[in-house]
């Protein structure tokens, strides 16, 4: 991360068809790159994507990724009608697992993901949303499950990870009538953590990856795997693997400079390994 002052150089780290990475400091952006048919999500952009997480998660230099579609109209509109229509019953569980252990690498990152949404997130896009650790929505965001208008249910982890954000009647009313939710509708059922304008959306995400990427990066590791983790669990073994998971940090040279930096009245000095 740059010092207070710097502006840290914008690196071109990886290029894809589909899809743009750029890294700037410890915050990598990861923008889906189909705007013609709003960023829609079709085989060699699952592809891509599985490739570019798997490099951002190996990458030490990368403490938050941000996600976003290019242009004004969409995230992500769903998947490719075009492929979904060419899926048949062999092949229809297949299509679901692809996505799904996709979404779930950015889930289980070990990193925050920040998901920036402008314009449609649909299907899909939605699903890919809701696999990210916070979701960021401009002001213009519309948010929908829309599959049952198509003959199908979400495939990508629609029906698990809706009920578990917004609870159970807000998803089911979603997901059964397909209706698409704005940004503040989004915001008022657990969706969506900030609604923004439009042209404040990546500055905003920006400064909250630059703010998480200011702590300890094995602290903000343990965090998220102990929230999720934690979630599928009784309270009595969560609340055991949160003292496990703090007792491990107390053997770490980030404890260490954390509470001497706390004590000496300094700004602490990580090692900077994200992963």
């Amino acid at each position: 991360m740059a010092e207070p002052g710097e502006t840290a150089r914008l690196v071109i780290v990886m290029t894809y068809e589909n899809i743009r990475v750029e890294k700037r400091g410890a915050v990598a952006t990861v923008v889906l790159d189909r705007p013609k048919v709003l960023n829609a999500l079709n085989a060699a952009t699952f592809a891509e994507l599985d490739a570019a997480f798997e490099e951002l998660g190996a990458d030490h230099e990368v403490g938050v990724v941000l996600l976003a579609g290019s242009g004004e109209r969409a995230f992500a509109a769903g998947a490719d009608i075009r492929e979904l229509d060419a899926v048949g019953p062999s092949e229809g569980e297949a299509f679901a697992l692809r996505g799904q252990a996709v979404f779930r690498k950015v889930e289980t990152l070990g990193k925050p993901v920040i998901a920036c949404v402008r314009g449609f997130a649909l299907g899909g896009g939605c699903e890919l949303a809701m696999a990210c650790t916070l979701r960021l929505a401009a002001e213009d965001a519309k948010f929908g499950q829309p599959e049952v208008k198509l003959g199908v249910i979400p495939g990508y982890g629609g029906t698990q990870r809706l009920p578990r954000l917004v609870g159970r009647g807000a998803a089911l009313k979603m997901l059964l009538t397909g209706a698409v939710i704005d940004a503040r509708e989004a915001l008022r059922i657990g969706l969506v953590d900030e609604v923004v304008l439009a042209a404040d959306l990546m500055a905003r995400a920006e400064a909250l990856a630059e703010e998480i990427s200011a702590q300890a990066p094995k602290a903000v590791a343990e965090v998220i795997r102990v929230v999720d983790e934690g979630l599928d669990l009784r309270l009595e073994m969560a609340l055991g693997l949160e003292a496990e998971a703090f007792g491990k940090l107390c053997d770490t040279a980030d404890k260490e400079e954390g509470t001497r930096a706390f004590l000496e009245k300094r700004r602490a000095e990580w090692d900077r390994q994200w992963s």
